[in-house]
């Protein structure tokens, strides 16, 4: 029976394009029929309007989207740039202070400075004052400090004071 089947089914397929006049092949249509219907319906079915508004709405979207980041990449941009300048200020200083420790870890470098700042002389050594021709008509008030200390106040409160003046 299965045989009888295919048979009816092969007698009732359909016959050829070519030989159905009804459903002849119709020419593609041309370019000008569809220029013109583009701009009722354009890609998506969307007008030349729609189109530029969606278009502007992403770009917006992506600006947005775009903006923080880059403002935070400006921001650190401009932070690391003046850390790294104050790192070099700061490395500069170090060296420096480096350079001075080495110099004091010289005693006769020590000895030169206790000679020349708090004016330190050996035992046995005569410590002379020299007076330049200027030093005679300074009176010995301007050689004193501005203001006297309260004599009310403790030790610590005026050593205090003659650092936070400095």
């Amino acid at each position: 029976m299965p045989e009888a089947d295919r048979d009816r089914r092969r007698r009732r397929s359909p016959a050829p394009a070519a030989a159905r006049p009804d459903r002849a092949r119709r020419p593609a249509p041309s370019k000008a029929r569809t220029r013109a219907g583009a701009g009722t319906g354009g890609a998506f079915g969307m007008s030349g309007t729609r189109r530029a508004a969606l278009l502007a709405m992403v770009l917006c979207a992506l600006a947005l989207s775009i903006a923080v980041p880059l403002r935070t990449y400006l921001a650190q941009r401009d932070e690391l740039r003046q850390v790294t300048a104050q790192q070099g200020q700061l490395a500069a200083e170090v060296a420096k202070l480096e350079q001075r420790q080495a110099e004091l870890n010289d005693p006769a470098q020590v000895e030169a400075e206790a000679r020349k700042r708090l004016h330190y002389v050996r035992p046995g050594e005569t410590p002379y004052i020299v007076q330049l021709p200027g030093d005679a008509e300074r009176t010995p008030e301007e050689e004193r400090p501005a203001k006297a200390p309260a004599a009310n106040t403790s030790w610590y409160q005026q050593l205090w004071q003659s650092v936070a003046k400095k």
